[in-house]
């Protein structure tokens, strides 16, 4: 299953263990150094479609203030998925960068 960015960074959000989602959103922000901003609308979007692929889970809830604050936690097969993201996305980087050192020298065709 290919994940897009935003549920890759829901995912490894949730690596350093169980988190609510605005947690989540504000871990995404952290770990994404500002480039991942999750409106609210996707982010629980995401973790629908996450939890219905097994890749996330409910972990707990607590009540803060009178309002419930669901956590969520990632499965082994989450782990799984956000690691096989990884690779592929570090083998994309490497191949682009190849191409783009391919690309700066004159006469050769990118």
């Amino acid at each position: 299953m290919a994940l897009q960015q935003p549920a890759v960074f829901v995912l490894a959000s949730l690596l350093d263990g169980p988190l609510h989602g605005y947690g989540i959103k504000q871990r995404c922000e952290e770990i994404s150094g500002g480039r991942v901003r999750l409106a609210i609308g996707t982010l629980y979007g995401a973790i629908d479609r996450l939890g219905d692929a097994g890749l996330l889970e409910f972990d707990h809830e607590d009540i803060v203030e009178g309002r419930a604050r669901r956590y969520y936690r990632i499965t082994t097969k989450g782990r799984e998925a956000v690691a096989s993201e990884a690779t592929a996305m570090s083998q994309a980087a490497d191949i682009i960068h190849a191409r783009l050192r391919l690309s700066a020298v004159p006469g050769a065709s990118p």
